[in-house]
């Protein structure tokens, strides 16, 4: 197993005078790693959006599914995972490894709290190879070419950007990620992707106002989209069933919890 996590000269310097949204995420699903800022904000913003909590643990949940669908109903053995956040119980390597035991997993994030936990990321299998590469997801370039030395990028390749792309404002900037992205994955690569929205299907409404306190009040600036802009992100590739859903339903047990207003959808690069 190999492990590096050197941080990027650009890295950001952590601040526990102001919430941020990893240590805020982490309070949202039930974690101990944030601070009393992070609390504040998070309770403001689930007083303001009660169902802040639903959708964090349903991204969550998308990740296990998806996660578990690759590895083992596509055979997939390589995880790129951008915009990993703080570790919790069930990452991207524990569900891939216990599929595939020689899978490599690399995360990717920039959030200094994150780069403290990053060893507890890389405790993966003997067989398997996980990494963590400090790089924000607005450089892909750099993300692409620091993977690229645990991944081989002649082999189909998950790529993981859940709730990550809210993050990136503009939308043109989002979709020149993706697209770049994608571009150095060869056919039989995978797109997984959540995102969350203000449409109205999906009960959105509400995270306008929760997310202009948001940015007036912790970092990184975040931002809701559309359906329409968020299936463009998979402009190109082939989308699984059952498609662009809300993230709760993806390829969800029976006892179908409820809609969340996060999109959700896994595809595939022909």
């Amino acid at each position: 197993m190999t492990e590096s996590h050197t941080p990027s000269s650009g890295s950001p310097v952590l601040n526990t005078g102001v919430a941020h949204n990893a240590r805020v995420w982490n309070y949202w699903i039930g974690g101990k790693d944030n601070y009393e800022v992070d609390q504040q904000v998070g309770e403001h913003v689930a007083g303001m959006f009660p169902i802040i909590r639903d959708i964090a643990r349903a991204d969550r949940w998308f990740l296990g599914r998806a996660v578990r669908f690759l590895a083992e109903e596509r055979g997939v053995r390589q995880f790129l995972d951008i915009g990993t956040g703080l570790p919790t119980g069930e990452n991207t390597h524990q569900i891939a490894q216990r599929v595939t035991p020689g899978a490599r997993i690399v995360y990717v994030d920039n959030d200094p709290i994150v780069l403290t936990h990053a060893r507890a990321l890389l405790n993966g299998t003997s067989e398997g190879v996980t990494d963590y590469v400090d790089a924000d997801v607005r450089d892909p370039t750099a993300i692409l070419q620091r993977a690229a030395g645990t991944l081989d990028f002649g082999e189909p390749v998950a790529v993981m950007m859940l709730g990550i792309l809210n993050f990136v404002p503009d939308t043109g900037e989002a979709r020149g990620i993706v697209r770049r992205v994608m571009a150095e994955m060869p056919s039989g690569s995978y797109l997984a992707l959540t995102h969350p929205t203000f449409d109205a299907e999906l009960g959105g409404e509400g995270q306008i106002p929760a997310m202009k306190f948001w940015n007036e009040n912790a970092t990184p600036p975040i931002t809701a989209r559309s359906g329409t802009d968020i299936a463009a992100f998979f402009d190109g590739l082939d989308l699984l069933e059952p498609g662009l859903v809300s993230c709760s339903r993806w390829r969800a047990e029976p006892e179908t919890p409820a809609v969340v207003p996060q999109f959700g959808a896994v595809a595939v690069k022909p």
